[in-house]
């Protein structure tokens, strides 16, 4: 039964066409083709308006396709023909739901008139909602909301000692106090006030140090935390920080005369490998500059590349062997992996070498 429906909508549709083609043509005129919405608040959901059209023509009119710019407009119209002189509607609504601010949308009409495409626009602006408190801090550590359970302390020069913060809330009816478990010993850390009221703020403050790290590039550590005395290890804080070395101090005199990395290759392609296959390349390290060139970090993007650099200084017009092992262990498909080396070159102190292959899993016999 709806199957033969369908094919009787077709068949009034391709009659209406014919009807079209022998009468005349169909005109589509709107009242308007542009609505305000005005300013309203995203709590007020979706807004809709109509859009009504007549038929002006000598044919009946077929609209044959209504399209939005975007997912957060929706059209409904007018599916059946309209005959010369009849009118039609397109309902348009936008849902403000996350979308704050101005907003300027358009909807394409397509149909068998003489005009075939007429653009309908709808405009207004989103007055934002007030954020609930759980979407302001999203994150949970323990009974305790934060922003992100997660500082980034970015950049820091060797030398450098630097402070950041992170508020914590408690949005429960009972104090909660706030110790540590472990501190890495290259941080401080402190909770202000110890013990966070219930339904009240706190802050947590950590001094990172860049020399006690005794490192350089990027390097994570975690605090974790005890809350009212609990030893929970999901109570942290992830910390960060790229440390990099402090060329600022450096004469023009010993600029010239720094080391310069230069490696001959920085790419490898091993080809195809078998899943489980280990296969080795050396890159060769040069050091083109006048004084010795230290290695002060090499660290590999995954644990199934291991790298070992013949030694750690390389003077003046000497070169050093690097070699890197890919392990495809538990490895399937592509894979691209990057070892980046850390050196005192002040020009160009972080080189970025990359391996890769296509691992193959062999099927069993």
């Amino acid at each position: 039964m709806k199957r033969i429906l369908q094919l009787l909508a077709v068949f009034s549709l391709v009659v209406a066409f014919h009807s079209a083609m022998a009468q005349g043509s169909a005109k589509i005129v709107f009242e308007e083709q542009t609505h305000d919405f005005g300013n309203f608040k995203e709590s007020d959901g979706v807004q809709t308006t109509s859009f009504s059209f007549t038929n002006n023509g000598e044919a009946p009119l077929v609209l044959s396709n209504v399209r939005a710019s975007c997912g957060c407009t929706t059209p409904k119209w007018t599916r059946e023909p309209v005959a010369p002189g009849q009118k039609g509607s397109i309902d348009v609504s936008y849902n403000p739901k996350n979308r704050p601010g101005s907003f300027n949308k358009s909807v394409t009409v397509s149909s068998n008139a003489e005009n075939r495409t007429v653009v309908l626009r709808i405009t207004g602006k989103v007055e934002p909602r007030e954020k609930t408190l759980a979407e302001k801090y999203p994150r949970k550590i323990g009974a305790l909301r934060v922003k992100s359970n997660y500082l980034s302390f970015a950049k820091i020069k060797m030398g450098e000692v630097v402070t950041k913060e992170l508020e914590l809330v408690n949005d429960t009816d009972k104090p909660v106090e706030v110790g540590f478990r472990t501190v890495p010993k290259h941080l401080q850390a402190k909770v202000e006030p110890e013990t966070i009221p219930a339904n009240g703020t706190g802050k947590l403050i950590v001094t990172y140090d860049s020399d006690a790290a005794n490192t350089f590039g990027f390097a994570s550590h975690r605090i974790y935390l005890s809350l009212d005395g609990s030893n929970d290890y999901k109570s942290s804080v992830g910390v960060s920080a790229t440390i990099e070395e402090d060329f600022s101090h450096l004469t023009p005199e010993e600029l010239a005369n720094a080391p310069v990395a230069n490696f001959n290759e920085k790419s490898v392609d091993f080809g195809e490998m078998k899943q489980g296959d280990k296969k080795d390349h050396t890159f060769t390290l040069t050091n083109d500059g006048k004084t010795d060139l230290i290695i002060r970090r090499v660290r590999s993007s995954c644990g199934c590349t291991a790298v070992a650099p013949s030694k750690k200084v390389i003077a003046a017009g000497e070169t050093a062997p690097i070699k890197v092992t890919f392990d495809s262990r538990g490895k399937r498909g592509r894979q691209s992996k990057s070892i980046t080396v850390i050196t005192n070159d002040p020009k160009t102190p972080t080189s970025t070498l990359r391996i890769s292959s296509n691992v193959v899993v062999q099927s069993a016999s």
